[in-house]
């Protein structure tokens, strides 16, 4: 058990490692960030920034020697050299969870032979190309890069053998997986903790609305059935305990028009569709994150009010700052902004809360704020 006053270390600093660090201070630990680049969003919270490549052995080392426990802000980090870090101090969750997540092929392969529910796929490297393998798998099919995909990037759906031709060029030396189109209900996701004793809790369960395959809004509860979200809930478990996991993730899930449930993706950190618990929950993920890779007892997550968030992108920059007043104005609605230097169309800048008595009533809120917030002059 790590206490508070200890040394937690976070790989990555984007937002996701800044509120895991806001909420660490919170609870009296110390946080250092590990990034290649300098006045990243988490290091301007944390205790201490430390700035190098992933690939950098020795400042790894010496950035590891400073803390009680590393976890993880996202999954794309290299494998090997934290490897050699566990000798010298606690990795969690271990680097075999982030090995399977950033990769595709092994993501889906792992779920395969767990028994977890998913989408049929086919691979690369096995004898069969992109023509001859939509051919197998039907059409409308996905094609993905097995590696370093996020937000819909590194993707393409082929819907007759011409695209299959096109796409095949396209992807020509890259290991690639396809998937069947699954023609979904509804993307929701359930993000999960499992500590070192391993007790497991989940949150409750978030529907998804995407835009341009960047996530747009999350509602919670989500509007499905109950079973079905208990499906879901399971399926996170099972995850999390096949895994053996120590830390958290969220997962990804499609819902089918019968109601039966495939896992999309797995990421093995605090989701972007989790940010909802910080105004909404008894305790937010990244509080649970701390709990978890510092071996304390786990909260137990519990919805306070209905709530929709909202993803705030560069784009709302594209005629100067955005008006915030529009949005603190209004009571039950929680701004975050995440400190990053320089918008972009698609980049993530910052998110809102609206909590309400029910879901349908905060994402009409929602809506309004939005058309406010974009500015006319």
């Amino acid at each position: 058990m790590i206490l508070p006053g200890a040394t937690i270390g976070v790989l990555g600093g984007g937002q996701l490692g800044r509120m895991f660090a806001q909420a660490a201070a919170r609870m009296g630990y110390r946080v250092h960030v590990f990034d290649p680049n300098s006045g990243c969003p988490a290091g301007e919270v944390a205790a201490k920034e430390v700035n190098a490549e992933f690939t950098d052995a020795a400042a790894l080392a010496a950035f590891a020697a400073e803390c009680d426990v590393v976890t993880y802000e996202f999954e794309n980090i290299p494998v090997e050299p934290l490897r050699k870090l566990q000798p010298a101090v606690l990795l969690r969750p271990d680097p075999t969870v982030l090995w399977i997540a950033q990769n595709r092929l092994r993501e889906k392969t792992w779920l395969k032979e767990h028994g977890i529910p998913h989408a049929r796929f086919a691979e690369s490297g096995q004898g069969v190309g992109i023509v001859e393998a939509a051919r197998q798998i039907g059409m409308p099919c996905v094609v993905k890069t097995a590696d370093f995909g996020y937000d819909g990037k590194g993707q393409r759906k082929i819907r007759t053998i011409d695209e299959a031709a096109t796409v095949s060029a396209e992807f020509a030396g890259r290991p690639w997986v396809m998937e069947t189109w699954v023609d979904f209900a509804c993307e929701v996701s359930v993000v999960v903790a499992r500590g070192g004793d391993g007790d497991v809790r989940t949150f409750p369960v978030a529907e998804n609305v995407h835009e341009n395959h960047i996530l747009s809004q999350s509602i919670v509860p989500a509007r499905i059935g109950e079973s079905v979200a208990r499906e879901a809930r399971e399926i996170a478990v099972r995850i999390a305990e096949r895994l053996e996991l120590v830390g958290l993730i969220g997962v990804e899930m499609f819902v089918s028009p019968d109601g039966s449930v495939l896992v999309n993706e797995i990421a093995p950190r605090t989701h972007n569709s989790g940010h909802y618990t910080m105004d909404a929950c008894t305790l937010s993920q990244f509080e649970q994150q701390v709990r978890a890779v510092c071996g304390l007892p786990l909260g137990r997550p519990e919805l306070m009010s209905p709530a929709v968030m909202v993803n705030l992108l560069g784009d709302l920059w594209s005629r100067g700052v955005p008006p915030w007043v529009k949005v603190l104005q209004i009571d039950g609605v929680a701004l975050h902004l995440y400190g990053k230097r320089e918008a972009r169309p698609g980049r993530k800048m910052g998110h809102m809360t609206v909590t309400r008595s029910n879901a349908a009533a905060a994402r009409s809120v929602a809506a309004d704020i939005t058309k406010k917030l974009v500015r006319k002059d």
